[in-house]
Order: structure tokens, then C-alpha cells, then sequence
């Protein structure tokens, strides 16, 4: 990477139903790696249908999408920009009015009126996951990450609370994280030696544990499985919800041995100063969200102005319009409460920055 900034993945709902990479999504992407990004990852591209989670995603399902996909990760690279898909299946969290059927889960969920995957559903989850990869390596990406993170399928796979299995996907932690291990295994056998691949996880929420998630970190690196751990923290500085030993949620992961995985991390990070501030707690590189929509050219102002100074909230539709955000972009923004002006905004941005 030819900096430490990355384009944390962002939902837009700016594709094509069929998954087909839009116009809108083109330039919204592509116009981040002109504006210096070191790697532009894309929002969650699901890899089944019946994974998709939110109307207009980008999809990998299919070889339909190839078309646009290797338009865009040319682009992407021709900026000198790492280029990453992020793979996705929304699992329970599929909505049943767009996806056409049930959703799926690990085990039945009355609240999300999801039924349990059968074993053969799973190890087919498990293959569209690998089979996405692949296609992201033909269409000229660098690598792909996986979303087990947010409370989407892997991360149902991982929680004991909604994973209640009976077979070899159910049980101990173990037998839960064998979903994401067994794609990542698929991966390495069928991508090629310098394809990237890394994981997104939630340290907690979701019906994630802390200590449980710090020893699946762990385990993704003493296998070399993963060249980058993405952290998603909501807030980088924070302290844990369900842990009282005193030291930062970011501080578990810092103090893993990474044998060179890189850790990036993302959550509240909008000034230089706070960019400044993680880097010095020991993080590898940044993943910029709101800044990233705010400017699109934030490593390139951030390099020739280190006391650069990013807009204020809440910025006008017209500022959106010039940063490359399309129209359905920006009506989406407008429920992020305190993003847009003259709107009101109903959803924390926290909740909704979920690719």
C-alpha cells in the first residue's frame, strides 16, 4: 500500500438488483482510489442470492457481475489502489420481501423469522463463498475479505447465542468458526499464492464474546490463513461493554502476536488527530468511513496537509453531490442522524455502517 488509508466498506445501495456494478457505484468507488486511498475495498458484495441484505448490493454470485467487476477493479488499480471485494451473506438478516424466500440461519430465529440451514445449505454457503473468490481473482482483484462481522452469516455461524447446531457447524467454538475457516482453507487452495485475503470481525455485540473472538483472531493468524484483520469497533477508543480488565477493546487485538498480519481497524476515526492517536496504539492501518464520504480525496489532502481539517456535520446534499455520491447514495445518508442538513435522521450511523 502506498499509505496507510483504506476505504472502509460501505453499503450505497447503488447497484443494479441483479448485482450488476452500476454506473453510480463505478464512480463512487473508483473516485476514492483517485483521491489516494492505499486500498479501496468495495460494500458487501453477497455471494448467493439469498444472501443479499439491502436493495441496489453489489453481487459476486454470478458471472453476470464479471463484466463490471473487472471494469471496476482496472480502475481501482489503474489509481494505485489495492483493490478488495468484501463477501457477504446476510443470513438471517436477508430480508424476506427482497429476497423472495425465507431467510436463512445457522438455527431457526423467530425474531428475524429466519428457518435453520440444513448441513447441505451450509457446506453450499460455504462453496459460494470460495466460488466468489475465485471470481473476484478473475475479474483482476487483489483479494477479498470476509464479513464475519455485523451479526451476518459467519458471524451467526461464531455467536453461541444464535448458532445452536447439532452438527459438526454447532457445539464449541470450534465446530462454530468452521464455516469461515473451512472458506478461508477453499480459498487458499483455488486462489493463487499472492491473492489477499482478509477478515472482518465484531469483538462484541451481535452475540459476540470478547474472549472468544480475540481467540478466533488468534487462530486466523497462527494458521496464516489471513494477510489483514479488520476490526470493526464502532468506536476505536473505547473500553469493552462485557469485560472489566481495564484496557481498551482495541488493546486485545494490538497485543496479539501477528507474525505480520496487518491489523486495520475502523470506528469513529475522522480527524487527523484521531487517525494519529490509533496509529500510535499500535495499528497497522485505518479504514476511513464518514471521512471517506466526506472527501474523497482525504489521504491526498491529509498528505499535503497534516493539520487538514474535514468538514464539519452536517454537510449539504450539494457537498455529497461533488464528492461523488449519487442521488440514492445520498438519500440513504439522510437517515444517518446528524449526516445530512435539513434531514433528520432516524438510525445512528454506528448501526448502519454495516458492509
Amino acid at each position: 500500500m502506498k499509505n496507510r488509508l483504506m476505504l472502509a466498506p460501505l453499503t450505497n445501495q447503488q447497484s443494479h438488483e441483479d448485482g450488476i456494478c452500476s454506473e453510480d457505484e463505478y464512480v463512487w468507488l473508483t473516485k476514492r482510489a483517485e483521491g489516494g486511498f492505499g486500498l479501496t475495498m468495495t460494500c458487501a458484495a453477497h455471494v448467493q442470492p439469498e444472501g443479499k441484505g439491502f436493495p441496489g448490493q453489489l453481487g459476486i454470485f454470478s458471472d453476470e457481475h464479471l463484466p463490471g467487476l473487472t471494469r471496476l477493479a482496472k480502475k481501482i488499480k489503474a489509481h494505485e489502489s489495492i483493490a478488495i471485494v468484501q463477501l457477504y451473506h446476510g443470513g438471517m438478516r436477508a430480508p424476506k420481501a427482497l429476497i423472495g424466500m425465507q431467510p436463512l440461519c445457522p438455527s431457526d430465529n423467530e425474531k428475524w423469522g429466519a428457518r435453520a440451514m440444513t448441513t447441505a445449505e451450509v457446506e453450499a454457503m460455504i462453496e459460494a463463498f470460495i466460488c466468489a473468490a475465485e471470481r473476484a481473482e478473475r475479474a483482476g482483484f487483489d483479494g477479498v475479505e470476509l464479513h464475519a462481522a455485523h451479526g451476518y452469516i459467519l458471524a451467526q455461524f461464531l455467536s453461541s447465542e444464535i448458532n445452536q447446531r447439532t452438527d459438526r457447524f454447532g457445539g464449541s467454538l470450534a465446530n462454530r468458526q468452521l464455516p469461515l475457516f473451512e472458506i478461508l482453507h477453499g480459498i487458499r487452495e483455488r486462489c493463487g499464492r499472492n491473492f489477499m485475503i482478509g477478515v472482518r470481525l465484531s469483538p462484541e455485540r451481535f452475540g459476540m464474546k470478547l474472549q472468544e473472538m480475540v481467540q478466533v483472531a488468534d487462530q486466523l493468524i497462527r494458521d496464516g490463513l489471513i494477510e489483514f484483520l479488520d476490526m470493526s469497533m464502532w468506536d476505536v477508543f473505547k473500553m469493552p461493554e462485557d469485560d472489566a480488565q481495564g484496557k481498551t477493546l482495541l488493546a486485545y487485538f494490538t497485543e496479539l502476536d501477528r507474525k505480520g498480519v496487518r491489523l486495520g481497524v475502523a470506528g469513529k476515526l475522522r480527524t487527523p488527530a484521531e487517525i494519529q492517536r490509533a496509529m500510535d496504539l499500535g495499528v497497522d492501518w485505518i479504514m476511513l468511513g464518514r471521512a471517506a464520504i466526506l472527501h474523497h480525496d482525504y489521504p491526498n489532502r491529509l498528505s499535503a496537509d497534516h493539520n487538514f481539517v474535514p468538514a464539519d456535520l452536517p454537510v449539504s446534499s450539494e457537498h455529497l453531490r461533488t464528492e461523488g455520491l449519487s442521488a440514492t447514495f445520498i438519500e440513504y445518508m439522510k437517515i444517518w442522524k446528524g449526516f445530512v442538513k435539513d434531514t433528520e435522521g432516524f438510525v445512528d450511523n454506528e448501526v448502519i455502517l454495516n458492509s
